[in-house]
Formats: C-alpha cells, structure tokens, sequence
C-alpha cells in the first residue's frame, strides 16, 4: 500500500522547478500523446462500428435475418414452416422465398440478375419499410400478373422504364439432369434502391407464384425466411429451430454475409494495432521523462533512504510519479473520445463546411454521412489497456531509483 509521505512526495515531484522545465515539458508531451491515442481510437472504433451497423442494415434489408430450408428439397408446408418460425417471441415475421439465377433483358442490352420470388403481403411485414421504392410498389406484384421490380442500377444499365416489357433468360434443370433455357416475358412495374451495389445491380423482385411457376415447383418455395426483432437473436433462433425440427436447414446473416464481417474485423483490428503505437510511443516517453527525473533527483532519493524510506518505498513514489501522468492522460482521452464520437456525425459536416470538401460525396459512396456507434466494451477495453500500459512504463525508472546507493550519492554533497 502507498502510505500518506509516499503520495505526497510522489505528487510533489510532479511539480517542475526552474532546472527541469525540459522533463516537464516532456511529461506534458507524455500525457497529451496518451490522451491523443486513447481519443483516436476510441473514435476510429466507433465510426466502423457505425459504419458495421450500417453495413448491417443495409444488407438484411433485402436479406432477412434468417432462412429456413427442407435439407431433402423444397419448402411445400411453407405457411405451416412459417407459422412455427413465428411462435418463436423472437421472430417479427417471416416470409416465403423462391430464388432463382438469370439474366435480364430490355432491348439490346442483358443483364445477370438474382430473381427473388416474394408475397407482397408477407415481404411488407419482413423487409418493406426498409427497401427504399424509387418508383412503384410492392403490392404492384400479383400472382400471374407477370410484374417485375428491378434493382436501380438495373434498370439504368439496361434502360427500362415502368411499363417496359422485359425479358427473363432462366436456366432451368431438367428431368435428365441437363438444364434448358426458358424465356419468360414480364412488365416492370418499379424500381427499388437499397444502397449496396450488390442489391441494387444485380436483384429482382418477382411475385412467389410466378417463381416458382417458371421452376415448375407447384405451390412449394425453396426456403422460408424471417426477421428476429433483435439482429443478433437471429443466429440463437436459427440454432434453436435447427435442434427443435428435424429435416430444416438453416442459415443466419452471420453466416451469409461472413466475408463483409470479416473484412470489417480486421479493418478495426488493424486500426486498433496502428493507433495504439501513438499510446505505446507516450508510454516510452513516460519512461524516459521519469528517468530524466531519477537522475535529478538522485540526492533527494539518497535523503530519504537515509531518512529511513526503504527501496519499495521509493518505487512507490516514483510509480506514483508515473502512474499519475499516464492515468490522467487515460482518463483526458477517454473523455475526449467519447464526446467526440458522439458528436462526430455533426463535426464533420462543420469541418467539410470549413474546409469546403466533401469527406464521402454521394456520386462514391452510398453512405454520405459518418455514422457513429460507442461500443462500452471497446471503450473499457481501451482505458483498461492503456492503464495497464502506462503503469508497467513506470516499473523500470522506479526500480531504477531504488537502486540509489545513499552513501555513493552523498559522497560529495
């Protein structure tokens, strides 16, 4: 434990005399470069966390949060499958899906396309407050009308407009194990953007009946999908109904979008290795001010030997020193941080109004706006770490100066 004389002297070193304004200036250095780097990544983790959360939004908003399939086939009970997706309290809804690969043509020009066969009336509750409909509307997909709504990018690049006759190139399989082309005439009656170039140049929406109509399945869909009222429930009701029914695959959005999580993970790890450098090189830098300090005040720690402090005491001083500067520096940082991770939605459309640039123009990027999304988790990992850091950067100078020989020191005083 630290007694009373210990802090007191500890806190009394922090105190600069005219001779070390140089240790103290590189004290203040110290502790500005621990707030500066807890602040960056407290910030840079937020911004991809918001950037993930977007990510995320963006792409259930097409892809639901989970499917259900037959592992021997088809989905031919599906509205009994859909009933018991939805006796789950977790689930929201649930919607019958029939997916089919294709190419899409208006004129001359041809397009590969993924066409999703959906009921309009089950696909509103799953995912229509989030598909934003540039033209049309869902309900304009009725069973045998032969409608179809296409991705934005689509219909530019192929140049169809609402009303459009649009042709369908459908690879079917055949009895005999080949598969035949079929050729299927639809009416496009609007356009969607959800904002990933993955939905909005390659997806089609289709009624379920008219998909599965070219796939002669009858009245069976391929698989059953639902949306769990918290994103991250999804993956446990998957497991939960995969163990509870025999006979069902199923898959989660972990599972389906694995490679844009992963990226993202090790974006943020990599982001966190780099920024903390700036905490390490202020940890150094600690070490080297209170270094700088020991042998200053060589003299002083040979009196308090000899006033009968002993070599842990003078550790604890010295650590005190040390751990002062490093923690105040911690907590600076993550104060900062945290205000401005909040706030950075509105900070940066000051700095581009300052400056006069756009930091994400809306001709690149889907995103325009810096989202922001404090995970405590990473904020108390980070303010964890970099006490730790900054305590163990005190560990050398303080046994150092309990390494003072008294008698070598004041041989000459």
């Amino acid at each position: 434990m630290i007694n009373p004389v210990e802090l007191f002297v500890g806190l009394r070193y922090l105190r600069a005399k005219r001779r070390t304004r140089f240790v103290s200036f590189i004290t203040g250095v110290s502790m500005l470069g621990i707030a500066v780097g807890v602040a960056a990544l407290i910030v840079i983790l937020s911004v991809m966390n918001g950037f993930e959360g977007e990510l995320r939004d963006r792409l259930l908003s097409m892809s639901a949060h989970g499917t259900v399939s037959r592992a021997e086939g088809n989905v031919a009970d599906w509205s009994e499958v859909m009933d018991l997706i939805e006796s789950d309290p977790r689930v929201q809804a649930a919607a019958p899906l029939v997916s089919l690969e294709g190419m899409v043509q208006s004129g001359r020009d041809l397009q590969g396309v993924l066409i999703q066969g959906v009921e309009p009336a089950f696909e509103q509750r799953l995912s229509g407050e989030l598909i934003n409909m540039i033209e049309g509307s869902l309900d304009s997909l009725q069973a045998g009308s032969r409608s179809i709504i296409l991705g934005r990018l689509i219909a530019e690049q192929i140049g169809a407009r609402i009303g459009d006759n649009v042709l369908l190139l459908i690879p079917r399989p055949a009895g005999d194990g080949t598969v035949e082309p079929v050729l299927e005439r639809f009416v496009m009656r609007g356009a969607f953007e959800v904002g990933l170039q993955d939905h909005d140049a390659q997806l089609v929406l289709v009624h379920v009946a008219d998909a599965a109509a070219i796939l002669d399945l009858g009245s069976a869909v391929n698989s059953v999908r639902f949306r769990a009222f918290d994103v991250m429930q999804a993956p446990a009701v998957a497991a939960d109904f995969d163990r509870q029914n025999d006979g069902f695959e199923t898959r989660d959005w972990t599972i389906e979008n694995a490679s844009y999580f992963r990226a993202i993970r090790i974006e943020k790890m990599m982001m966190s290795l780099i920024l903390s450098l700036i905490i390490g090189v202020a940890a150094f830098n600690i070490v080297a001010s209170l270094v700088m300090v020991v042998t200053d005040k060589t003299n002083d720690i040979a009196v308090l030997r000899t006033l009968g402090m002993g070599p842990d005491g003078v550790v604890r001083v010295f650590f005190v020193q040390g751990a002062v500067i490093g923690w105040a520096g911690v907590v600076v940082g993550v104060a900062l941080g945290i205000v401005l991770a909040i706030y950075v939605p509105d900070i940066a459309p000051w700095l581009e109004n300052l400056f006069g640039f756009q930091i994400m123009p809306g001709d690149v990027y889907y995103v325009t706006q810096i989202p922001s999304e404090i995970d405590w988790g990473h904020v108390t990992a980070i303010g964890i770490a970099a006490f730790i850091l900054t305590s163990l950067a005190t560990l050398y100078p303080a046994r150092r100066a309990a390494l003072v020989n008294p008698a070598v020191a004041l041989r000459y005083e």
